[in-house]
């Protein structure tokens, strides 16, 4: 089963790292996050990745090409050019890099790569920039057995900030970043059968706005409810959240390295 990841965006609310390059090669630790979210595919067996490229698309390139040089001890000699790779950290993956355009839209990103998905029965497909302990295998079971078109993981983020409850002008009650959120949204990490293509139009489709709308309206989307961890990196507060939880060992995500 493959897997498509979004990461050609421009990545705007976190300029302050993306004018450099590609908001899924902003690190997480020492790492992308992009390597980040395809460990967790991988450990639940998806190890054939799409990746839909655009903005600065070389750099992403650049890192799997010298993917083992990243991880592993090398020795090199200068009067060879022979490069020796020690103890090679590479994982098994197979990654497919595909041109999606500079301003292509999501949905424009994902019909690029359809040629690339062939003709398996379902794929995954998700953003560039989230992180979840979600289990993936439970996903694709759910996705199955509904035997609809697409799945969406729907999620529940907590408030970002403190709610409160009126009577009038009277403050009855504070919560200071209630844990149940504003309701369920779109957190990404789909299921989808190729049939999905007919829906998108072109480059200028965003994959939110039209396709989603009218496969629901169709009957042909359902949700699976994932309560534990999710988070987006839309801003540098996120990043900077993220990256405390990755160095402080409490990282949810990081399933692939639990008993």
């Amino acid at each position: 089963m493959k897997a498509v990841i979004l990461a050609g965006g421009l990545g705007t609310r976190l300029s302050e790292e993306t004018h450099l390059k590609p908001k899924p090669m902003v690190e997480i630790g020492s790492q992308p996050i992009l390597w980040h979210i395809m460990k967790m595919y991988s450990h639940h067996g998806i190890n054939d990745f799409v990746i839909c490229c655009g903005y600065k698309s070389y750099i992403i390139k650049e890192y799997f090409i010298n993917y083992a040089a990243h991880l592993s001890d090398l020795t090199v000699d200068l009067s060879t050019n022979a490069v020796t790779v020690h103890q090679n950290m590479a994982e098994p993956w197979r990654i497919t890099l595909v041109e999606t355009g500079a301003n292509t839209l999501t949905g424009g990103r994902l019909k690029r790569v359809k040629d690339h998905v062939g003709d398996a029965d379902d794929f995954c497909f998700t953003y560039g920039d989230g992180v979840s302990d979600i289990d993936i295998g439970k996903l694709i079971a759910f996705h199955r057995a509904h035997g609809k078109l697409a799945t969406v993981t729907a999620v529940e983020p907590a408030g970002r900030y403190g709610a409160l409850q009126l009577d009038g002008s009277a403050v009855s009650r504070f919560t200071e970043k209630p844990a149940e959120g504003s309701g369920w949204i779109n957190g990404g990490f789909f299921v989808l059968s190729p049939k999905v293509f007919d829906y998108i139009e072109g480059d200028q489709t965003s994959w939110e706005v039209g396709p989603l709308d009218r496969i629901a309206e169709e009957g042909q989307l359902e949700a699976y409810k994932h309560k534990g961890f999710w988070q987006p990196m839309d801003t540098l507060r996120d990043k900077t959240m993220l990256e405390g939880l990755w160095n402080s060992n409490r990282a949810p995500w990081k399933i692939w390295d639990k008993p």
